[in-house]
């Protein structure tokens, strides 16, 4: 009689456990039946830093990427290692059972944008840059530019990171904020230094703020690589014997100007400590961020006497060594712009 009851118990125990594993497993791993069959165009998605798991599982469904939210809520609940989706853009698989597309969103690694960070560019045209590439904007990179805990923190004195933005072409996950661009560029440019200053440390006349203040000025000043050094070796001369640099780019910063144009008397009467006629010594800061070689031209200069230059008008400059020789390169200039 007790096997009889035993045997019925089991059956009846079967019959309810071994369905209810079956549709589980089916559930939890089945293809497909929470899914669409194809790839649509809408199943391209965004997850943005910081979207719940929630919000993320309601535009799935939004976009058609899958049937209904809960069975993707209740996989969550049960399998909670799957809950934390990484911000970044997916391209949603079809036929994916719902524990496969939480693994997929929770494996698949951040999507890269390659990104150009031109030499020469101020901060606002690299925030724009940044902006328009990654999950940021340029307003919270212009902040974080100027943020005063980060550049203490990665002990910069400038009054932000103008000049630190190392040019380059750089892959960054999509998702960057912009701390973790900004770390990177210096990082970046902090590595350049060191490989750049190894074994002639005693080539560094400049710190740090004041190296890149005169690299962005002479990368303002000419695109030409050949012409950087001798620039460089002019404004160190200058320097030397306190003599104004009277660097016409750091007038045109002092004045928010994007684009490098022709000054007028009047300009060079501004009131900034940027304006290198009306002050002596390097500005407070770097005007711009300089690439590889204008800094490279600050670090070995050209031995010279040259003390001036002026636009030859064709692209390059003449260089004098007096005040009088200046005079002549500059009628030159203007009978060529004439």
């Amino acid at each position: 009689m007790r096997d009889s009851l035993t045997s019925r118990l089991l059956i009846f125990a079967s019959s309810i456990i071994i369905p209810s594993l079956l549709f589980l497993a089916a559930y939890f791993h089945l293809p497909g039946w929470n899914t669409p069959g194809a790839i649509l165009p809408e199943n391209r998605m965004i997850v943005h830093r910081g979207a719940s798991l929630g919000s993320i599982i309601s535009s799935l469904c939004q976009k058609g990427a899958v049937k209904e939210e809960r069975p993707l809520l209740i996989t969550a609940g049960l399998f909670p290692e799957l809950r934390n989706i990484k911000p970044g853009r997916y391209s949603v698989p079809a036929g994916l059972s719902n524990y496969a597309l939480l693994s997929y969103l929770h494996n698949h690694p951040q999507d890269e944008e390659r990104i150009l960070i031109p030499e020469g560019f101020k901060k606002e045209r690299i925030a724009s840059i940044i902006g328009s590439r990654l999950d940021t904007d340029s307003l919270s990179f212009i902040k974080s530019a100027t943020d005063t805990n980060l550049l203490a923190d990665l002990g910069i004195t400038a009054d932000s990171f103008e000049g630190y933005f190392f040019p380059g072409t750089y892959n960054f996950p999509w998702a960057s904020t912009p701390d973790e661009v900004i770390r990177f560029l210096v990082g970046q440019l902090r590595t350049f230094l060191a490989q750049s200053l190894e074994g002639k440390e005693e080539s560094r006349k400049l710190d740090e703020r004041e190296l890149l203040t005169l690299a962005s000025i002479v990368e303002a000043e000419t695109p030409l690589d050949e012409e950087k050094p001798l620039i460089a070796g002019v404004y160190l001369n200058r320097l030397k014997r306190n003599m104004k640099l009277q660097a016409d780019p750091t007038v045109q910063y002092a004045l928010g100007r994007d684009k490098p144009g022709r000054l007028l008397y009047r300009d060079l009467t501004v009131d900034s400590p940027y304006n290198t006629y009306k002050y002596k010594g390097l500005p407070p800061g770097p005007i711009c961020n300089p690439g590889a070689s204008s800094i490279l031209a600050v670090l070995t200069p050209a031995e010279t006497d040259y003390l001036y230059f002026v636009a030859t008008g064709t692209g390059g400059h003449y260089f004098a060594k007096s005040a009088a020789e200046h005079a002549k390169n500059v009628r030159k200039y203007r009978a060529s712009r004439r």
